[in-house]
């Protein structure tokens, strides 16, 4: 199945959806390895016209590389971000903006090192700055610690959950942590940098999306989260959305692929 309206091919694409269904280092409700199936089927209800940019998505040369590794399949996720990388690269190459859809958190390492960008700006109820967890260095919590070898600095947006360390790394000054009650006044502002745009979904009050691993009360509404997303867009070089699973009723995935959609419109308005 693909992304509906993704009806570009790899020769004429602008930007490209890749699938990355890793669910190696879940802590709490696993499933994640279902998110990039699920995004595209909650999806197909959606209409391809979208009136705030008076444009359709199946006119925006989106095209759809399928999953990369299939369900079930991947147990080393150490490997499996050193395989990904190098497809996203090869997609960049080629001139496509990737959007990654997941998967645990952990696929963002392998955006972040593809893009190479100057700014990690990541929605994510959590801070995810731990070094390991569990003796995992490649664990879902720890892709803003890994994002920062690539990148100067990160931004996380909706951050309400992390340990006394994260908080204490979190406070030095390439961090900037907008708290939920902060983000419905927070304005983007990069300058000339490049921008790696990643979301976890749960960002969202579980209320919004109870489909996702580990999920983290008095969240941010989804119209907030579109805006983060539609105002980083035109700085962005790459996007993903995460941590999508298969335990609600769609409402988790139907969300992810609305914030795909925001991104690809929001960019290509730009």
């Amino acid at each position: 199945m693909t992304f509906p309206g993704a009806n570009a091919d790899r020769g004429t694409g602008a930007y490209a959806i890749v699938g990355a269904p890793l669910d190696v280092s879940t802590t709490f409700q696993p499933g994640a390895r279902f998110g990039p199936e699920r995004v595209r089927r909650f999806s197909r209800s959606f209409e391809d016209y979208d009136p705030e940019t008076d444009g359709r998505f199946s006119g925006r040369d989106v095209y759809d590389h399928g999953d990369v590794g299939a369900v079930g399949a991947i147990d080393d996720a150490e490997e499996y971000l050193t395989f990904l990388e190098g497809e996203l690269a090869d997609l960049r190459t080629d001139g496509l903006t990737p959007l990654l859809l997941g998967g645990e958190h952990t696929v963002s390492i392998a955006g972040v090192r593809a893009v190479d960008p100057d700014v990690f700006v990541c929605l994510d109820a959590h801070l995810d700055l731990r070094e390991e967890y569990a003796g995992d260095s490649y664990s879902h919590s720890t892709v803003t610690h890994h994002s920062l070898d690539v990148a100067d600095r990160a931004v996380i947006v909706g951050a309400r959950a992390g340990s006394e360390a994260e908080y204490e790394r979190a406070s030095e000054v390439d961090v900037t942590v907008v708290p939920p009650e902060d983000v419905s006044e927070w304005t983007p502002e990069f300058g000339g940098e490049s921008v790696y745009l990643s979301v976890d979904i749960d960002a969202a009050d579980p209320g919004f999306a109870p489909g996702t691993g580990t999920m983290e009360p008095f969240g941010l509404r989804p119209r907030e989260i579109r805006r983060v997303v539609r105002g980083v867009a035109p700085h962005a070089a790459g996007f993903d959305v995460v941590e999508v699973n298969d335990r609600d009723d769609g409402q988790a995935a139907a969300l992810a692929g609305k914030l795909l959609r925001a991104f690809v419109f929001a960019r290509a308005d730009s």
